[in-house]
């Protein structure tokens, strides 16, 4: 498969962020929403959650929001275009919480080259998870990559809960996040 194009995607060119695993499309159709001056892809593997985002972002009306249904390293490394993205967001990725299950896990170091390259420089890439372990993990990734810098998430983005972070909250499960800035080291490209 070729790199998608952004032009015939999208009607208006803006910033671009992207939501990896984007669950029922709650956030993402919100934000996109709050957002018309930006476009939003929410990439998800399930058909069925995909037609969630779509029914709710047509209801809205929002001609910023479109839908993939792919693999989010596949999406990330083949078919976004280099430098293309100021936003990855990355909201309970499934933690494969079973050791022997663990390398099944989307955040690795590979990922966190895959998003070096997707991102301008200066983008973010935020996560939350409830599982401690994979926190640890996405942290010690990030922060030994060399390509991120740790920051704070803007507020107005931690304002805004997913899908999951509510049924979470309603059970007492604390949300873990954490944010990374590009820091303009490594990858070449756009």
């Amino acid at each position: 498969m070729e790199r998608i194009d952004l032009a015939e995607w999208f009607p208006k060119p803006q910033p671009l962020e992207i939501e990896l695993g984007c669950g029922d499309g709650s956030f993402l159709a919100e934000y996109a929403r709050r957002h018309p001056e930006r476009n939003f892809i929410g990439v998800e593997r399930l058909l069925g959650r995909l037609s969630k985002l779509d029914r709710k972002g047509r209801r809205a009306g929002l001609t910023n929001l479109r839908g993939a249904r792919i693999e989010s390293s596949y999406f990330l490394k083949f078919l976004l275009p280099p430098r293309a993205a100021e936003t990855v967001h990355v909201y309970f990725p499934d933690p494969w919480p079973k050791k022997r299950h663990q390398r099944h896990r989307l955040v690795t170091e590979q990922f966190a080259d895959a998003v070096a390259a997707t991102l301008r420089p200066g983008g973010w890439i935020h996560f939350r998870t409830d599982d401690p372990n994979y926190f640890g993990q996405i942290r010690a990734i990030f922060d030994a990559s060399g390509k991120f810098r740790k920051r704070e998430a803007p507020r107005e983005l931690l304002e805004l809960p997913t899908d999951f972070e509510l049924d979470f909250l309603s059970k007492g499960i604390q949300t873990l996040r954490v944010s990374y800035q590009d820091s303009g080291i490594g990858f070449g490209g756009g």
